[in-house]
């Protein structure tokens, strides 16, 4: 079995950063892609930022510029720094991997719990 446990969230002013992590843990051989997505109240899930090895970062046009992830394979962690924060930018994260969890296994998406996020203007 895969846990991801994530963490940093909370309450800042506009134009405030966080900082939010995430860290997997149980059986895994390999974690092909790390993402943050969100979700605002009434709306659907959108992903925000992902990182997959040997390629660049994407990131929704809403978050360009500000928001930055990064991965550490040897820790097993995905972070997102959230810089320049907006009212609009409230919602709760989720943080997302896909893992195989033995060599040649399939592939399986885990979801973190989520954390929210809230933005005061």
């Amino acid at each position: 079995q895969v846990q991801l446990v994530e963490s940093g969230g909370g309450v800042v002013q506009s134009g405030g950063s966080l900082r939010l992590s995430c860290a997997a843990s149980g059986t895994i051989f390999n974690i092909i892609s790390m993402a943050w997505y969100r979700q605002a109240p009434g709306k659907q899930r959108d992903l925000v930022a992902n990182i997959i090895e040997d390629f660049s970062p994407y990131y929704a046009e809403a978050v360009k510029g500000r928001f930055t992830i990064s991965r550490d394979n040897a820790k097993k962690t995905v972070s997102l720094r959230m810089n320049s924060l907006q009212p609009d930018d409230t919602a709760v994260y989720y943080c997302k991997m896909v893992i195989t969890s033995n060599r040649g296994g399939i592939a399986a998406d885990y979801w973190g719990q989520g954390t929210q996020v809230t933005v005061s203007s």
